[in-house]
C-alpha cells in the first residue's frame, strides 16, 4: 500500500471504504467499466483483467503453464493469483460464484479467452 505521510491510518481505511462503497453502488458492468476507466490507467485495468482471467482456470486445477499458454498471462502473475485464490480474502471465490450463478440463471455458457495476452 502506498503511504501518505499527511494521512492517518484511519483516514486511509476510510478512503478505502469509500472506494469500495462506490464500486458496490455501481449497477452494471458498463457502469463499472466507465468508473474503472476514469479511476485507473489502462495498464492498471489490464493488470486486473489479466489476474481475473486466470481465476477460473486455477479453480479448475489447470497447470500454470497451460494457463499461460491459453491466456498469455505470466507464470509469476498466475502464481500470485493462485496464492490469493487459496489463502486470500475470499474475493475471487465470491465474485466467481456470483458470476457462475448469474450465468446459470441466464442460460449462458462459460467463455474462454480469445487469445494470448501479455502479462
Amino acid at each position: 500500500m502506498k503511504l501518505h505521510r499527511n494521512v492517518t491510518p484511519r483516514q486511509e481505511v476510510l478512503s478505502e471504504k469509500k472506494l469500495f462503497t462506490a464500486v458496490a453502488a455501481l449497477r452494471s458492468a458498463e457502469e463499472c467499466k466507465a468508473f474503472f476507466k476514469d479511476l485507473c490507467t489502462p495498464a492498471e485495468i489490464q493488470a486486473m483483467a489479466d489476474r481475473w482471467s486466470v481465476v477460473e482456470f486455477l479453480q479448475k486445477g489447470m497447470p500454470y503453464r497451460e494457463i499461460h499458454r491459453l491466456t498469455g498471462v505470466s507464470v509469476t502473475t498466475i502464481g500470485r493469483v493462485a496464492r490469493f485464490v487459496v489463502t486470500g480474502n475470499g474475493g475471487y471465490q465470491i465474485a466467481s460464484q456470483r458470476i457462475e450463478g448469474h450465468s446459470k440463471r441466464n442460460g449462458e455458457e462459460s467463455r474462454r479467452p480469445e487469445g494470448p495476452r501479455h502479462g
